[in-house]
């Protein structure tokens, strides 16, 4: 199996950093950009990118790298040291400029290659959100 980035994340985040107020730009390449179409119609959407920085994994961490915390399973966690180097982070969709997408809440580094997007939810004609 091989994935391939559809996009690359730009922000100030090279190292750990409090995600919760960051905001990062999203690149789409340009062989993906059509898939962008009424992206704008979300207020929120899923990213999904590679822990490109990560090169190994364990079955059991610390939560937030913090020994002081007990164990738990890798899966139990959101620890960026994981089997496939997976990450997903859910985001409130800002704007759109062209091929970039402006989001508040990537807990991802400047670089990390992005592999996929999916609303999470949706605009519609009155202002209410839809699943």
């Amino acid at each position: 199996m091989e994935i391939s980035p559809i996009g690359y994340v730009r922000n100030s985040a090279e190292e750990d950093t409090d995600f919760d107020d960051l905001i990062s730009e999203i690149e789409i390449l340009p062989d993906f950009a059509e898939g962008l179409y009424k992206i704008e119609e979300s207020e929120e959407l899923d990213i999904i990118f590679l822990f490109d920085r990560s090169h190994s994994y364990r079955m059991r961490v610390h939560p937030h790298h913090d020994p002081s915390q007990p164990e738990v399973g890798v899966f139990a966690s959101r620890s960026p040291k994981r089997p496939n180097f997976l990450g997903l982070t859910r985001v409130k969709f800002l704007r759109r400029e062209g091929n970039v997408l402006i989001v508040k809440g990537l807990d991802a580094f400047n670089g990390t290659p992005v592999v996929d997007i999916k609303p999470a939810r949706r605009r519609d004609q009155t202002g209410k959100n839809h699943k």
